[in-house]
């Protein structure tokens, strides 16, 4: 792998903390993100006063805006048929958080197709795991396999492919098998050269054209012309002092989980002599140990903690001030 010439600089914020497991094996790691958007995000702004324009919840047939609390989720099953789902409904069909990529089979690098990758992560050993880290990318580099695995990601459950490249192992999001869309559908011409009517001659000069034009792959010729071209718009309207001042509102800080994992070289032995079940009993040991949730207090035990406040009680300071004050008949009279 070449150097990474060119690259954005490296991340070094942890986004997800855990582990990665096969067998018996726990390689503690953290993710940090591969990429950056090179795209331009447009904020709106009111050009009256220079304040950020943000979004109403409004009720799209009254135009009107609508209270959170009057908000409820549901999935249109056929047209103008919706099923309403509870927020309770919803969370207890959330995947069970946990942090580790469990990694379910292997498969050679090759099989998986381009269509299928998604998103990349990088990983990184954490707490005196470099030397399982470096045995688990060393082992899938000489196998040329790569690893199929299983994570939940804030809430979200993913699949993902764990794959050497250089010094790192690449956590790459794939697409569900049910997302890719069938091309069985669409009018395309056989593979076959012959079938699809291409002559030897015509082939010949389609790969020495391809040939031609030929190179070594190097990421840093391909770049996004028009974020470029904003961005020395933006520089020089900053130099001429073309800049507007915007008040914006405070951004949350993410909250990285993290776990506490024990690093389990000496089971590699294990793993192979039939570890396999012993793993599957400690991930069932595991959920049902996490079953158990905080759950807060009830709506109605908040009414009734309201409920036994007691009311506040007029001061004097607030008595005397009734008093002094003159009633219509006092003010006749004066």
């Amino acid at each position: 792998m070449k150097a990474q010439q060119g690259n954005a600089p490296t991340s070094t914020r942890t986004i997800w903390k855990g582990a990665i497991s096969f067998g018996l094996v726990h390689v503690p790691i953290g993710l940090y993100t591969a990429t950056r958007d090179s795209g331009i995000d447009f904020d709106w702004l009111d050009k009256r006063s220079m304040e950020p324009v943000g979004y109403k919840r409004i009720n799209k047939r009254t135009g009107k805006e609508i209270a959170s609390s009057d908000i409820v989720k549901g999935v249109e099953y056929e047209d103008g048929h919706y099923v309403i789902l509870s927020q309770e409904e919803i969370s207890a069909a959330f995947p069970k958080t946990t942090q580790t990529i469990e990694i379910e089979v292997f498969v050679d690098a090759d099989d998986i197709p381009l269509i299928y990758l998604e998103r990349p992560y990088y990983t990184a050993p954490l707490k005196r795991g470099e030397k399982v880290y470096a045995l688990l990318r060393e082992a899938l580099r000489k196998t040329n396999k790569v690893g199929v695995a299983k994570v939940v990601i804030q809430t979200k459950q993913h699949l993902a492919v764990l794959v050497p490249c250089g010094r790192a192992l690449v956590l790459n999001l794939l697409r569900w098998g049910g997302d890719i869309r069938s091309f069985e559908q669409l009018n395309l011409p056989p593979q076959s050269p012959k079938a699809a009517g291409i002559s030897s001659a015509e082939m010949d000069m389609a790969v020495a054209l391809i040939e031609d034009k030929a190179q070594a792959w190097n990421a840093d010729d391909f770049r996004n012309s028009f974020s470029e071209q904003i961005q020395k718009l933006i520089v020089a309207k900053v130099k001429s002092g073309e800049v507007e001042e915007v008040v914006q509102a405070p951004k949350d800080s993410p909250v990285s989980g993290g776990a506490e994992i024990l690093d389990l070289t000496a089971l590699l032995k294990r793993s192979l002599a039939g570890g396999a079940k012993t793993a599957e009993a400690k991930r069932a040991a595991r959920k049902t140990k996490a079953a158990p949730a905080k759950t807060k207090a009830s709506a109605p035990a908040k009414v009734a903690a309201a409920a036994a406040k007691p009311k506040a009680k007029s001061t004097p300071a607030t008595k005397s001030a009734s008093a002094r004050k003159p009633t219509p008949a006092k003010r006749r009279a004066a």
